[in-house]
């Protein structure tokens, strides 16, 4: 139940985040291209469609620490290999800014790539909190503080 109820807050904060803070900078830079001879009039479904993407890409993104705590508890990642893989992280944080973000523009992609890192940072402190026992910890004769030590 608290599974649930967190990756819940966890998305509606992200599409809040995406409603309030990234959503206006993309409008204005759609609307941006006119000018005196070009008059931008874009539709209530083009309005309607570029707030649904960033809604749902920001929900989405707001969910990686909510992922991280999961694949820690099933034995997948763990705090030493989230440190040790954090330059691959930032990466791929700025390639999936790239594909998500619905607007070309630089300011867009780092709207959404610095928050990734955030919950980056996040998604090892919620790991290193929530995340200790794996299903490893379930078996016989496995000793999760020392498996974890012998990792790092």
């Amino acid at each position: 139940m608290p599974f649930s109820f967190l990756s819940t807050i966890c998305f509606l904060s992200g599409a809040t985040f995406g409603y309030f803070v990234v959503f206006p900078p993309a409008f204005r830079f759609l609307v941006g291209y006119s000018n005196d001879f070009l008059m931008s009039l874009p539709a209530v479904s083009e309005y309607f469609s570029l707030a649904l993407r960033l809604l749902i890409a920001f929900g989405v993104i707001f969910e990686m620490p909510v992922l991280m705590v999961f694949l820690a508890k099933i034995g997948v990642v763990n705090i030493a290999f989230l440190n040790r893989h954090r330059k691959y992280a930032i990466l791929v944080n700025f390639i999936i800014a790239a594909i998500l973000t619905p607007t070309p523009d630089v300011v867009n992609q780092l709207m959404m790539a610095a928050p990734l890192m955030v919950l980056y940072e996040i998604s090892i402190v919620a790991v290193w909190l929530f995340g200790r026992k794996s299903f490893a910890a379930f078996q016989p004769g496995v000793d999760v503080e020392e498996n974890d030590v012998a990792e790092g």
